[in-house]
């Protein structure tokens, strides 16, 4: 099959490896426009490298952009990690269509944040999805699904590179295979049955000290390591990451209950957090080195 690969950044670059172990005919890659700061994303590199033609409109949504994929002449198109809208006319062109990774149990958690919601929410189990997109927001046929755990004291970027990066690879390379034998299915998604949650971005990790230690607890691991869940401590603004629990309680949830050589204790109504690593100012350092730094009491109470 003659194959295109959409996508970018490290998930991109090694869905490229894959294929070209499995000795696929890549006629095309996709990726992103570069960036300002000019940074090469590694998908680009890695395409350059293996002398495959890299293309990079600034959106898909024109004629040209139409036109593009269309002389690509392509039987499929593989779509790993995707941030620009790509309408339908454009992922139709393809013989057999497009293909897309999403890093959900789709239909929950559609939308642009959908490893973080999950952790944040609470649950104990998320997976990926292969999707044949169309013109909604996630809301394609399925093609595959794998499940796996959340494990407790599992953070946001261990969830994704520990499990949901390496079975996105598995799958796309499964799903191909089934594409090219027309044994592909097409499961329609009962969105009523789902949830779309758009981006986990500095307002949702904001701490809110009102809430049960739980639920604190999630959001630092949801925002581990972006975007950094937050609070303000005498009015410097800090993330928190290497959260843990604690069996403390307090009358002051927010309160800086004690601090060691390791780690920062913080009370809430119903119990407290450990925190290891912090950022404040740009730079990440230890919990300890912050209280040493800033000066910060036994006492405080954060959000203020």
């Amino acid at each position: 099959m003659r194959i295109v690969l959409h996508g970018q950044q490290a998930f991109g670059s090694a869905v490229l490896d894959r294929l070209i172990e499995n000795k696929e005919n890549i006629v095309a890659v996709c990726a992103a426009p570069d960036k300002e700061n000019g940074r090469i994303d590694p998908l680009v590199e890695n395409a350059t490298k293996n002398n495959i033609p890299v293309y990079q409109p600034s959106s898909w949504k024109t004629q040209e952009a139409y036109d593009l994929m269309k002389s690509f002449d392509a039987d499929l198109c593989v779509m790993a990690y995707v941030t620009l809208i790509v309408p339908s006319n454009v992922l139709n062109l393809p013989k057999l269509g497009s293909i897309q990774y999403h890093p959900s149990l789709l239909p929950m958690h559609r939308g642009p944040s959908s490893i973080n919601w999950p952790i944040n929410n609470g649950s104990d189990k998320t997976g990926i999805t292969i999707f044949w997109p169309d013109d909604g927001l996630d809301t394609g046929p399925i093609l595959l699904q794998k499940e796996c755990a959340i494990l407790q004291d599992e953070t946001l970027g261990e969830l994704y590179f520990n499990k949901l990066f390496p079975m996105g690879i598995d799958a796309l390379e499964e799903s191909i295979k089934l594409v090219r034998d027309n044994s592909a299915e097409r499961i329609e998604q009962d969105l009523d049955k789902g949830s779309y949650e758009s981006w986990f971005g500095k307002a949702e990790a904001k701490i809110d000290w009102s809430q049960n230690v739980k639920s604190i607890y999630n959001k630092i691991r949801a925002s581990d390591p972006q975007p950094g869940a937050w609070t303000l401590i005498n009015g410097v603004e800090v993330k928190f990451y290497e959260v843990g629990l604690k069996d403390q309680t307090t009358q002051n949830s927010g309160e800086i209950l004690s601090f060691n050589s390791d780690s920062l204790i913080i009370g809430t109504k119903d119990g407290a957090i450990s925190i290891k690593k912090v950022r404040v100012d740009g730079k990440k350092v230890t919990a300890t080195e912050f209280i040493n730094e800033y000066k910060i009491e036994i006492g405080t109470i954060c959000g203020q």
